[in-house]
């Protein structure tokens, strides 16, 4: 639960966020809030009545046994050559079940695909009547860090409120690290969404730090710089002052660390059971996959090779040589959709040439179930 305090309660229904929070060791803002309403595709937008279909409580349909899915394995597996690394697969057709993997228990970092799951469990605990999307949280100068970009720029005004829409939106459509560590902080920090995990014996997603923590660890900074002004400005002068040893080692050591980290089966789980409807309820299910089919970051992944105008509900995610995309793709004619879980590691090479494997990877999966849709 967040931990901020409660300003005000709600009134009557105005249309706007009724509920304030800020941090109780700061004091109250003197001056008026600026609350800022963002443009991005799905940001405070109406959720279509019927999104995509989703098959909730739907049980995927009985098909014979598909030996094409051999060779379609081993086509990913030509494929995944081109990463230049390890390469994780899970992909599930939604309306069969049918599935394909690449190294599906191989260990991988989240990076910024972890926001998916922060956001399972911040609408589970809005269902649960634990906190409320339409609740403003004021930015401070220290929510300042690396990985933002849009709250990093409204902070230059004093006094910016944004309600826990507006940051998920961020979080995961733009992939704003400010946004994913004050979503973190009100649900109750990284080991809620672990948990949250593990309740659904899902326990292979773990979440152990927050945004901000990761980067210092990344980057070798020992010790975070004070909270108050100018706080991004002391974070990149103590990160750029670490010997180049230093920060290698800790570079690798990030690797090493299973904190954040997933398998390429459990996620394409997860996704699969937010299609089917089992994590979250019907209203809520729909306005997380459309949120997500709004992603701007990295659109030559998953997105890539696909026709245009394929829509994809999706996050990415980028650390050093760890390069990832996973979500759901739409399937023209009928013939359904199919989860798509691609994460790699290790590469030697530019993030382009880990992003065209992860793309040709998905129009293989693209092509086999469009054309092979088992009805």
């Amino acid at each position: 639960m967040c931990d901020r305090a409660l300003l005000r309660s709600p009134g009557k229904s105005t249309g706007r966020p009724a509920v304030a929070f800020h941090r109780p060791a700061r004091g109250v803002h003197a001056g008026p809030a600026i609350v800022a309403v963002l443009v991005l595709p799905v940001l405070w937008a109406g959720v279509p009545a019927a999104t995509a279909a989703v098959a909730q409580g739907k049980a995927p349909r009985a098909v014979a046994s598909d030996p094409g899915l051999g060779r379609l394995e081993a086509e990913i597996r030509r494929l995944a050559e081109a990463a230049g690394g390890v390469v994780g697969v899970g992909a599930i057709h939604l309306e069969t079940g049918r599935s394909v993997f690449l190294n599906p228990d191989e260990r991988f970092h989240t990076a910024s695909t972890r926001k998916f799951p922060i956001a399972v469990e911040l609408l589970s605990q809005v269902e649960r009547g634990m906190l409320r999307l339409d609740s403003l949280i004021y930015l401070e100068p220290d929510d300042m860090h690396p990985g933002s970009g849009i709250i990093n720029n409204l902070l230059n005004d004093p006094g910016v409120a944004l309600s826990l829409r507006n940051l998920m939106d961020l979080m995961l459509q733009v992939s704003d690290g400010a946004a994913t560590s004050l979503v973190l902080e009100a649900i109750g920090g990284p080991e809620v969404v672990s948990a949250k995990m593990g309740s659904l014996g899902l326990e292979e997603i773990y979440l152990g730090r927050n945004t901000l923590q990761i980067l210092a660890d990344f980057y070798g900074v020992q010790s975070l710089p004070a909270p108050g002004p100018r706080f991004l400005e002391r974070f990149q002068a103590l990160a750029a002052a670490v010997p180049k040893e230093r920060r290698l080692a800790a570079e690798e050591a990030y690797y090493r660390d299973r904190r954040e980290s997933t398998t390429p089966a459990a996620m394409a789980e997860l996704l699969a059971r937010l299609w089917r409807g089992e994590l979250l309820s019907p209203e809520n299910t729909r306005l997380l996959l459309e949120v997500m089919y709004g992603c701007q970051s990295s659109p030559n992944r998953l997105k890539g090779l696909l026709p245009p105008g394929t829509r994809v509900a999706r996050k990415d995610g980028t650390i050093g040589k760890v390069t990832n995309d996973v979500g759901v793709i739409d399937l023209p004619d009928g013939a359904g959709h199919v989860v798509a879980a691609v994460y790699v590691k290790d590469s030697v090479l530019p993030v382009p040439e880990r992003e065209r494997a992860i793309a040709m990877i998905a129009r293989a999966l693209y092509d086999y179930f469009h054309f092979n849709p088992g009805s």
